[in-house]
């Protein structure tokens, strides 16, 4: 069979979860379609894909480097509660799109709240943590 490799466009089937088993994504109804090499997915699921034959079904863990890197505490940060616009909502757990000092936007988490401060998290939420998959190999759509 016809093993998948750099440069190949595929569609995979997959389910994450954290190593307690608490799931985070899956591919749903649809598979997931994506090009190997060009870093659309993260760089551990990425290289596990690459060699799989279609039709073939396999578990890997990939650690947090070949993740979403680690957790970075100087990502963390805390605000006064009045650079905060009234109407954003600040509730912890709440996501928001800022702009770093150079004005590129980021991603952050809002991971505390009190009356004259707001913490927020910069990093990815999945960031320092060792990822699960259940990944099957539904289809090379274009061979490189």
């Amino acid at each position: 069979m016809t093993q998948a490799k750099n440069g190949d466009t595929v569609r995979i089937n997959y389910t994450g979860r954290l190593v307690d088993g608490t799931q985070f994504d899956s591919s749903g109804s649809e598979p997931l379609q994506f090009t190997l090499g060009e870093g659309q997915v993260i760089p551990g699921l990425e290289t596990h894909v690459e060699g799989m034959e279609v039709g073939t079904k396999t578990t890997v863990t990939v650690p947090a480097d070949a993740a979403y890197g680690p957790h970075r505490p100087e990502a963390v940060v805390t605000i006064d509660r009045a650079a905060v616009p009234a109407n954003i909502n600040v509730d912890v757990g709440t996501r928001l799109q800022a702009r770093t000092r150079e004005g590129r936007p980021m991603q952050v988490t809002i991971i505390g709240v009190d009356d004259s401060s707001v913490k927020l998290d910069g990093n990815h939420p999945l960031a320092g943590k060792d990822l699960v998959f259940d990944v099957e190999l539904v289809e090379i759509v274009q061979a490189a």
